[in-house]
């Protein structure tokens, strides 16, 4: 018999790495081991190099599939988004992402080119052969209030930025309280009205904004100039910027977020139209670079970290509980006052 067929050749086993043994390399128990290999917090620093030294020096690999198996989740969270060109998208899903991390959750993204049934499907199809426990809709456009698209009723599912809080959980910006104050602010100042540069037409957030800036002008009894829309580039707020330079009786304007405001801020300043003496603005947003816009902008400041916070917190509960509970939670939003606004000419 040849050598190679000789039974303790064929049947040698392979030497395979336990818990257990990393565990005693380490000096720890197997349940800190676990805590380790499964992300979770309430490991000392020193305590969890001891296991990940020890694990590379025994070639240990935690099988993950089998942690889902036993554990019945994948600790996994899938995010849809229709659009990464955005600041509040990119501000969401980053929040999105920390606050999934220090619950142990990775996050996994599918960006959706086209907002139609067929690309929601199979968005939701790719999450699904992934194993994500649950998803996070960021749906910055009208969509969810159209006929033709439907989300997976077996999938837990909680929306961003939607109008869709009968049948889903919402998590959103009080976009109109936010909108109102910047408006409010304006008028206090003494300026007989406030012109508005807002965002497209198909987002909800431009939606609610240029809504709350209309009431608040309806119900100070103020005129409602003609709205101006851009698409929230800083191009398309220049734009806007020279057109409403060419209006004399322009000495206020509420921009729908900081990027058109910066554009807006240009075309001013080309025009000849000082900022705040000649005209005051305000912006939605707060972005960091914000405060060193010349000048420094005035803006509604939204809290991207708790809204991400939020949704994670609500997703959790939803898979725990086995339900959603449909309605919207609203974070409140903050005027931070800069020194783009002012009274207007002559007072």
């Amino acid at each position: 018999m040849a050598e190679e067929d000789t039974p303790r050749r064929r049947g040698r086993p392979r030497t395979s790495v336990s818990m257990a043994d990393v565990a005693q390399r380490a000096g720890v128990s197997s349940q800190t081991v676990s805590r380790v290999s499964n992300g979770y917090a309430g490991v000392n620093e020193e305590t969890r190099r001891q296991v990940l030294d020890a694990m590379r020096e025994l070639g240990y690999r935690p099988n993950s599939a089998a942690r889902a198996l036993k554990r019945g989740e994948f600790r996994t969270i899938g995010v849809i988004t229709f659009s990464l060109s955005t600041t509040g998208n990119v501000r969401t899903l980053e929040a999105i992402a920390t606050s999934a991390a220090a619950e142990g959750y990775a996050v996994t993204l599918i960006p959706v080119a086209l907002p139609t049934q067929d690309e929601v499907s199979g968005a939701f199809s790719r999450l699904e052969e992934l194993a994500v426990d649950a998803v996070i809709v960021i749906m910055e456009v009208h969509l969810l209030d159209a006929a033709t698209i439907m989300l997976p009723p077996h999938v837990q599912v909680l929306v961003v930025d939607s109008d869709a809080g009968d049948h889903y959980t919402v998590v959103d910006t009080d976009q109109a309280g936010g909108s109102r104050t910047a408006v409010e602010h304006l008028l206090s100042l003494g300026h007989e009205t406030v012109w508005h540069l807002a965002g497209p037409a198909d987002s909800f957030a431009a939606q609610r904004r240029a809504d709350a800036w209309r009431a608040a002008l309806t119900e100070a009894g103020r005129p409602t100039p003609e709205l101006i829309r851009g698409d929230w580039s800083a191009a398309s707020g220049y734009l806007a910027g020279l057109e409403l330079a060419g209006q004399p009786d322009c000495t206020a304007v509420f921009a729908a977020n900081d990027q058109m405001a910066l554009g807006l801020l240009r075309a001013l300043h080309k025009s000849g139209r000082h900022v705040p003496d000649d005209v005051s603005v305000v912006g939605f947003d707060d972005l960091a670079e914000s405060a060193s816009f010349l000048p420094p902008l005035t803006t509604v400041h939204q809290d991207f970290a708790e809204v991400g916070r939020l949704c994670v917190q609500a997703v959790l509960r939803q898979m725990r509980q086995g339900n959603a509970t449909h309605g919207t939670t609203l974070v409140p939003t903050r005027l931070v006052l800069r020194e783009s606004t002012a009274p207007p000419p002559g007072r």
